[in-house]
């Protein structure tokens, strides 16, 4: 999956500068990408290249021009293509797994202590998710459909934490009991 598909997405609902887009990244729970500046204004460069976009550059007295960008008709066809593409499957990469695959050479009081950590760490996501969909993001809502989906999105990705959670509380009781 490439970051180049939720920009055209983002850019078949409005135009957008590269700033605005970190910030939907940034704010949006379903994206899972830091949106640094490299990719973001690289991949806008890229497709601006191939037509897939266009670029307005605006002055604006006493700061930097601002450059807005919007699809073009060629970029809502190669949106549409990778939409009814097939899709992969998600990729669950854990460091945890890893770790937690190798951990029997730790104590039993070692391990607790990183179950416990991986514990409060994801507890902790859990609650910034959960405030970030409190505080609500500027999610498309052109259809009720739309929102619906983007509502499921969102829950989506709380509840992927969540279920981590119980998880791990549940290896820790396990771990608990299994001392050594």
């Amino acid at each position: 999956m490439s970051i180049r598909y939720a920009i055209l997405g983002f850019l078949s609902w409005r135009a957008y500068t590269g700033y605005e887009l970190k910030k939907c990244f940034a704010d949006a729970l379903s994206f899972h990408w830091s949106g640094n500046n490299n990719q973001i204004y690289g991949t806008l460069v890229s497709l601006h290249k191939e037509g897939a976009v266009t670029l307005d550059i605006q002055p604006q007295e006493k700061l930097p021009a601002r450059k807005v960008y919007t699809i073009t008709e060629s970029g809502r066809q190669e949106l549409k293509s990778w939409l009814v593409a097939e899709s992969e499957l998600p990729i669950l990469r854990s460091e945890f797994n890893v770790r937690l695959a190798w951990a029997c050479g730790l104590s039993g009081k070692e391990l607790l202590e990183m179950v416990g950590s991986y514990e409060r760490q994801l507890a902790a996501q859990v609650l910034m998710y959960k405030e970030k969909a409190r505080r609500g993001f500027q999610a498309p809502d052109r259809t009720d459909l739309e929102r619906r989906l983007w509502n499921s999105i969102e829950a989506h990705a709380i509840a992927f934490y969540e279920r981590e959670l119980e998880w791990v509380v549940s290896l820790k009781s396990e771990v608990g009991e299994n001392k050594e």
